[in-house]
C-alpha cells in the first residue's frame, strides 16, 4: 500500500523518528481538495499517544478537504545543513500518512493543553483562560498514523 524507501541507507528507525516529531515545532499538512488539487499548509502540532494533534478555526480550506477526504500526509523537517562543497544537504525528515478526524470533549481539552505546554509553557494560566474563552471557536484534529517513515543524512 505504501512505497518502500528507495535509499535504505538513509532510513531511520522508530526512536529517531519520534525524536524528530517531538523536537520540532512545525509540520506541513497535505490534503486533497474536492477539485483534486493538493493543498499543503504549515501547522503547529503536538504528538500524543502515537497521534498528531493540531488546532484550527472552525472552518477553512483544510477542514473542507478533510471532510471530503480524511486521508492526509504530514511532513516534519528537522535539522538541515547545506553542504555546498558536496552539492548536498544534511537533513532529517519524517513523513506520516494517516486519517484526520475532529476530536471532542476530554481528548480535545488534553490536546489543547499539550499545545499550550509545547508552545507557551511559561504562560499556562493565561493560556488556560484563553482556551476557555476560545474553545468553542476552535477545532482540534487528530491524525491517526497508518504509516510513518523517516530519512536522514547526518
Amino acid at each position: 500500500m505504501f512505497r518502500q524507501m528507495r535509499k535504505k541507507d538513509r532510513e531511520i528507525q522508530n526512536d529517531d523518528i519520534i525524536e524528530i516529531i517531538r523536537n520540532n515545532e512545525y509540520g506541513i499538512l497535505s490534503t486533497i481538495s474536492s477539485n483534486g488539487y493538493p493543498y499543503g499548509v504549515p501547522i503547529s502540532y503536538v504528538y500524543i499517544n502515537d497521534s498528531i494533534y493540531f488546532h484550527c478555526a472552525t472552518e477553512g480550506h483544510k477542514l473542507d478537504n478533510i471532510e471530503n477526504n480524511d486521508k492526509v500526509s504530514f511532513c516534519v523537517v528537522g535539522e538541515t545543513c547545506v553542504l555546498p562543497d558536496k552539492f548536498s544537504t544534511k537533513y532529517e525528515s519524517v513523513i506520516i500518512f494517516g486519517r484526520a478526524i475532529e476530536v471532542f470533549d476530554q481528548e480535545k481539552d488534553i490536546a489543547l493543553l499539550e499545545i499550550l505546554n509545547k508552545y507557551s509553557p511559561d504562560h499556562m494560566e493565561k493560556g488556560k483562560a484563553y482556551i476557555e474563552n476560545a474553545g468553542m471557536k476552535t477545532k482540534v484534529i487528530k491524525i491517526s498514523m497508518e504509516h510513518i517513515s523517516g530519512k536522514a543524512r547526518r
